[in-house]
Parts: C-alpha cells; sequence; structure tokens
C-alpha cells in the first residue's frame, strides 16, 4: 500500500486537540472533519459576528473546549494576512475561513 503524502499523511496533534479529538496522530482533513462535527454537534455556529450559537452561519462560537485549540492560533498567509486568535475569549467568534489556520496552528 502506497503510503499517504500531503492532507492525507498522518500528523502529530498537540495536547489539548489530541485530548479533544482522542487520537495523537491524524491526517489534517480527518482534523478539519472531527472539529466540524464537534461544532455541528454542539450548534456553534453563528450568522453574526460575535453572535450567539444558532447553529448555522460562517462564524465558529469560540466554547470551553475549542478556545484552547483556537488561542494557540497566530500565523501569517502566503499573502500576509495575519490570524492571531491568542487573545480570543469564549463566546467570541472566528470565521469558518480560519480553520486551516487553526489546525496548522495545533499540529507539530
Amino acid at each position: 500500500m502506497a503510503e499517504a503524502k500531503g492532507l492525507k499523511k498522518p500528523v502529530q496533534l498537540q495536547a489539548e486537540l489530541a485530548q479533544m479529538l482522542g487520537a495523537t496522530e491524524l491526517p489534517r482533513t480527518e482534523i478539519t472533519k472531527k472539529l466540524w462535527e464537534y461544532i455541528k454537534e454542539k450548534g456553534l455556529q453563528t450568522k453574526t459576528e460575535n453572535g450567539s450559537p444558532e447553529n448555522a452561519g460562517k462564524y465558529i462560537v469560540a466554547d470551553a473546549t475549542l478556545l484552547p485549540i483556537f488561542k494557540k492560533t497566530k500565523s501569517t498567509s502566503k499573502s500576509g494576512k495575519l490570524t492571531d486568535l491568542t487573545n480570543l475569549k469564549e463566546g467570541e467568534t472566528i470565521n469558518m475561513m480560519q480553520m486551516a489556520a487553526v489546525v496548522g496552528a495545533n499540529i507539530k
């Protein structure tokens, strides 16, 4: 069987994410899938920035479980856009487009 490459290659998870997902290694695709399952299961989406959870929309509400994972995120994209979630508070939101940065910040 061929070795998994790219997004399908298992990566090492940092402690908080590993504890939440119950695994120490997963492919990026699986990490994202499991995070979205949790978000949908808990109804943590909203249509407005820093709005109340309403289980729909492009913003993700940080609950007590997601907050330590989100707060590890501080990165600059190739286009120069800074994603800094280090000062995020419980109940505040992130844009769903920031999920790739969140995953990247929580793997070794």
